[in-house]
Order: structure tokens, then sequence, then C-alpha cells
């Protein structure tokens, strides 16, 4: 399964969002300073969930990255996030 499936299933298991985007743009990285020569290393994620209403910037984040794991989070070298409320 790649890293960019993973990440839609375990926020779409967590938010039940209505909106759920997940794009692999490791490639636009490719040969930069950490970015891994296979890819799957740079997302960018936008979601919108009613479970996001009431948190600030800070607590939505961090709502996402205990969603996806310290394992997930681990591999992934730059997720960029678009999170907000339905």
């Amino acid at each position: 399964m790649s890293v960019a499936q993973e990440i839609h299933d375990k926020l779409s298991t967590v938010f039940s969002p209505v909106d759920l985007q997940v794009v692999d743009d490791s490639e636009s990285h490719a040969g930069h300073a950490g970015a891994p020569a296979g890819g799957e290393s740079h997302f960018i994620v936008r979601i919108r969930a009613a479970a996001f209403a009431g948190q600030n910037h800070l607590a939505r984040h961090r709502a996402v990255h205990a969603a996806l794991g310290a394992d997930l989070v681990g591999r992934i070298h730059a997720l960029a996030l678009d999170i907000d409320t339905a």
C-alpha cells in the first residue's frame, strides 16, 4: 500500500471527513536534502471534517498527527496540512 493511501485510510477512519484529498508531491522535491530516492516523502493533505469544530490551528494539526501515528509520520519528510471544519 502506498504512503498516500495509508494517510487517506487513517484520516478517513478517524475523522469521517466530508472532503479528503491526499496529494503525493514528492516528485516536486526530487534531489532535495532529506527526500528519499523512491519518493513518497512529501504530501499535501486537504481535510474537511466536523471533528475539527472548536479546535484551534495547533490542535487540528496535533489531531491529524496523532491519527497518522508516530510510525507513519516518521516516514514522511514533509506534510502540508489544510484543515478545516465540514
